[in-house]
């Protein structure tokens, strides 16, 4: 006979079964899972993709492994995941360059995002924002368009250049608030943010996710971010949507997968990936780097938002004069 208090813990250890879909054995994976990235590691988008790999690792009882490959604005990475084996243990933690904003700025490139890829997950949407060192006199984005305005292209503000993220969104800043600042590019975050605290450029627009640590520390000021609305966090940081009616500029990370991928593997990711999204503490772990969660979207919203994201950023590169080369 089972007596009472083992026949409790024998409940409790199958509702806790039945509420954690996390740890049912499915089959899949039965091996070592790799995630492709665009990025370096320590970048941005490679600390939270190590947040989710990690925890993933864990449920599953396989490694999910990283595998960075940066370099050529996301190509070199996006197209080694499209060449990939589609048998469920490679996926792509895609960014917004790679699956939407690189077909509107190249004629041709080596791999299509419509057509390689099928969408599993989206991860968060993260904010940009525009940045000084600690001790520069500009205070405010007033202050900043003010001083470009005085001194027409000499005022610097440093992005990754004119067909990256970060340097649409400085040309479509300089467009709307009319402010003359030459436009300054660098070959990635982290040489432009150590050019800005050694002062040799004046501001710079990145990603929250990779200067978070330098403004928190004190060595960089945030004037605003790019998303429409104040972000929890930044409570004090206007958003540039406050001065610019309708700016909502933030990059966001999704995981996709190479065409014929299973389904059972897309959908086990989706269901598991969302899991850890909608966990309080994996999301505030998330939220202290820069980006917002959204453990939403199953794997067709997030082919749906995909869509809608390519015809806004059609219209934006149209606005900002920049065309495929």
């Amino acid at each position: 006979m089972i007596n009472r208090r083992r026949f409790q813990g024998l409940l409790a250890g199958t509702a806790l079964v039945a509420a954690t879909p996390l740890l049912r054995a499915q089959g899949w994976p039965d091996k070592p899972v790799k995630w492709i990235l665009s990025q370096p590691p320590g970048s941005g988008p490679d600390n939270v993709a190590r947040i989710l790999s990690d925890r993933l690792g864990k449920f599953w009882g396989q490694a999910v492994v990283i595998e960075n490959k940066p370099g050529g604005q996301n190509i070199v990475g996006a197209q080694a995941a499209a060449r990939s084996p589609a048998d469920g243990f490679t996926f792509y933690f895609a960014t917004t360059a790679a699956l939407v904003t690189n077909p509107l700025l190249f004629k041709t490139l080596p791999y299509d995002p419509a057509k390689d890829f099928v969408p599993v997950a989206f991860i968060a949407r993260s904010p940009f924002a525009v940045l000084v060192r600690a001790e520069s006199p500009v205070k405010t984005i007033d202050d900043l368009v003010a001083r470009s305005k005085a001194a027409p292209g000499t005022f610097t503000l440093g992005n990754e250049g004119p067909r990256t993220f970060s340097g649409m969104i400085a040309r479509l800043f300089n467009a709307r608030t009319q402010a003359a600042a030459n436009l300054v590019p660098y070959a990635n975050v982290g040489v432009g943010t150590q050019d800005l605290m050694g002062g040799h450029v004046e501001a710079m627009v990145a990603d929250l996710a990779s200067t978070t640590a330098l403004a928190k520390q004190g060595r960089l000021r945030v004037l605003a971010t790019t998303a429409a609305q104040r972000l929890a966090g930044w409570d004090a940081v206007p958003a540039l949507a406050e001065k610019l009616p309708g700016f909502d500029m933030v990059g966001w990370f999704a995981v996709v997968a190479p065409t014929g991928t299973p389904a059972a593997a897309i959908e086990r990711s989706n269901r598991d990936i969302n899991a850890l999204l909608n966990d309080k503490e994996v999301a505030e772990r998330i939220a202290t780097i820069g980006p917002l969660v959204d453990g939403s979207m199953n794997a067709d919203a997030v082919g749906g938002f995909l869509r809608a994201e390519a015809a806004r950023w059609q219209a934006i590169t149209q606005e900002i004069g920049v065309l495929p080369e």
